[in-house]
């Protein structure tokens, strides 16, 4: 499906330059300085523009269609896709209504979304607009970029916002920070897409030697998708489920001392909503198997 016309005419406008792709694309060039964290080298050091402003998307959970070609009469959007392996811990700067709204009524008079600005160290250095980044594990657009205050700025959709916690964040709090996985990336953790299922709720920590023990209550149809042993992005942080409580509705994860250095959930406290995306392979077996279910009963009916 071709991207909406207005927001090519406004990507042109406000930077000519700029290619729209998915998941990085493998556009960019390595860094050429040491990152941060062994696991955060998906961008290159680049010169970056005074401020940069792309218009958010309003209504929907998933980036801009970010494959543009000049010369394909057909566009066919890529979803960008994560690994949660957080690069950074950002800081937010500020949520609230945009500084410079678009015009229109953002959708059939649905009151508009949010600005989520956030402040980060090395994340600016080859991010651009249009660029998918995770932030607390929701995919969002990079819809400005202020090299002189080191943010960038995210429009948060009214749908996003009731899916996720990211409602409930204020100035200071920080968030965890995943730019889109780049073909040169390593896959330290799963496949992450970065559309939040729901959100949970932190029930207990509890301390094992260095380790950190965390039990989070979660719906009923996310915890269906939960098997020990298998993946859960909580807050965009790739993790490896422990236990699974479907009766009592829990599950619980273990995090280990490097982890607990470098994410947001161990600052947070007993009764803190995180946000919970399932493992996609959990979400395809649970569709085929109803589907195989439908067709049996039909069989026997």
């Amino acid at each position: 499906m071709a991207p909406p016309a207005a927001a090519v005419a406004a990507v042109r406008h406000h930077s000519p330059h700029l290619l729209l792709r998915c998941g990085g694309g493998g556009l960019l060039p390595q860094p050429s300085g040491p990152a941060t964290l062994p696991f955060a080298s998906r961008g290159a050091a680049a010169s970056a523009p005074a401020l940069l402003r792309l218009p958010p998307p309003r209504l929907s959970l998933s980036p801009v269609p970010k494959s543009l070609s000049a010369s394909s009469s057909s566009h066919v959007p890529v979803r960008s896709l994560f690994t949660g392996i957080v690069e950074e811990v950002g800081r937010v700067r500020r949520l609230g209504p945009p500084l410079a709204p678009s015009s229109g009524d953002g959708g059939g008079g649905e009151a508009p979304g949010l600005d989520l600005e956030v402040e980060t160290k090395d994340l600016l250095a080859g991010t651009q607009l249009g660029d998918s980044v995770a932030v607390d594990g929701t995919c969002l657009t990079v819809a400005a970029i202020d090299p002189a205050a080191s943010t960038l700025t995210f429009g948060v959709a009214p749908e996003t916002l009731r899916r996720t916690s990211l409602g409930g964040r204020a100035p200071g709090d920080g968030v965890n920070l995943e730019r889109a996985l780049t073909p040169s990336s390593r896959m330290g953790g799963h496949f992450v897409q970065g559309h939040v299922d729901g959100t949970g709720e932190i029930a207990a920590f509890r301390p094992d030697g260095d380790s950190l023990w965390v039990t989070v209550h979660a719906p009923p149809e996310i915890l269906r998708l939960l098997v020990p042993k298998g993946f859960v992005a909580v807050d965009g942080t790739s993790l490896t489920v422990v236990s699974v409580d479907d009766e009592g509705g829990w599950f619980d994860f273990m995090l280990v001392r490097y982890t607990q250095d470098n994410i947001v959930l161990p600052t947070k406290k007993v009764g803190d909503k995180v946000n919970l995306e399932a493992d996609i392979l959990g979400k395809y077996v649970e569709k085929l198997l109803a589907g195989r279910v439908e067709a049996m009963a039909k069989v026997d009916s």
